[in-house]
């Protein structure tokens, strides 16, 4: 396998992705190459100032320009040609690497993909796809953030490409296909929802038909279909309410000697929790 990384990529970009790129190289089996595309003097000072020591399949690519986080995707595109992004993805253009990695600009991503990459036949847009754990089975969230306005037939093609992937990647053999709306009745929610709700349960796929918000973390689904904007809120409240939880805790667990002493005979219940 080889993968290709946007070292520049990032809030904490190139420290956090050189150090999570070195992990990575240790710890992943067959492993052939692993490209960190970016400024080299960067990522070299990274390197050199890491503990972990630099396994041979690492090979620096540099570019001379990022794309930040502000940034407009398609203008920064265009007219950065030499950006760490768009040489990542050109890596697996060109046959060099087998898949990219990057947690840089999401919309700059996305349509350095879409341009350069393009899409598979009967796609029309691509989705980000997110795992999410429940008490029972992880399910798939798409789209979380590439397509804010999605049209009824990419939620079909979300639904499709997130029925294969819980299949191949997470092993269940008949996932099941949820439209997140507003009611669980056909007739619920906004035209889109409603004319996707149409699409799906015409196609080839294990379709319960709408889920609200409350079944996502039920164990009902192992798929659930929403356009962009809606994925992306659902994500981001996920991870705001897991987050403020295990804040909430730690302060009620400091009040008291007693509690302090209950949170350390817990502390692998938290850690398997986290």
């Amino acid at each position: 396998m080889r993968i290709s990384v946007d070292a520049m990529g990032g809030d904490d970009a190139p420290r956090e992705i050189v150090a999570g790129a070195l992990l990575a190289a240790h710890q992943i089996n067959g492993l052939e190459r692993l490209y960190l595309v970016g400024d080299q003097s960067a990522i070299e000072a990274e390197l050199e100032g890491s503990s972990e020591p630099v396994p041979a399949c690492i090979e620096i690519v540099h570019t001379t320009e990022v794309v930040g986080m502000g940034e407009a995707p398609a203008t920064a595109i265009r007219r950065k040609k030499d950006s760490s992004i768009a040489r990542a993805i050109s890596l697996v253009k060109e046959g060099d690497a087998d898949a990219i990695f990057s947690a840089g600009n999401t919309g700059a991503a996305v349509a350095a993909s879409t341009l350069m990459l393009r899409t598979l036949k009967g796609v029309s847009r691509p989705a980000i796809a997110a795992v999410i754990p429940t008490s029972k089975n992880p399910y798939v969230l798409l789209d979380a953030g590439a397509n804010p306005d999605s049209t009824p037939e990419m939620l079909q093609q979300f639904a499709v490409m997130g029925s294969i992937y819980s299949r191949e990647i997470l092993g269940v053999s008949s996932p099941r296909v949820g439209l997140l709306s507003i009611g669980e009745e056909a007739a619920k929610g906004n035209e889109t929802t409603k004319k996707g709700f149409g699409l799906l349960e015409k196609a080839r796929l294990k379709f319960v038909g709408n889920v609200e918000s409350r079944d996502l973390f039920s164990g009902k689904i192992d798929v659930a279909v929403c356009d962009g904007f809606v994925g992306n809120v659902v994500l981001k409240t996920t991870e705001s309410v897991a987050s403020m939880i295990s804040t909430w805790l730690k302060e009620l667990f400091r009040k008291s000697p007693i509690r302090i002493l209950g949170y350390l005979l817990s502390r692998g219940v938290f850690r398997e929790v986290r």
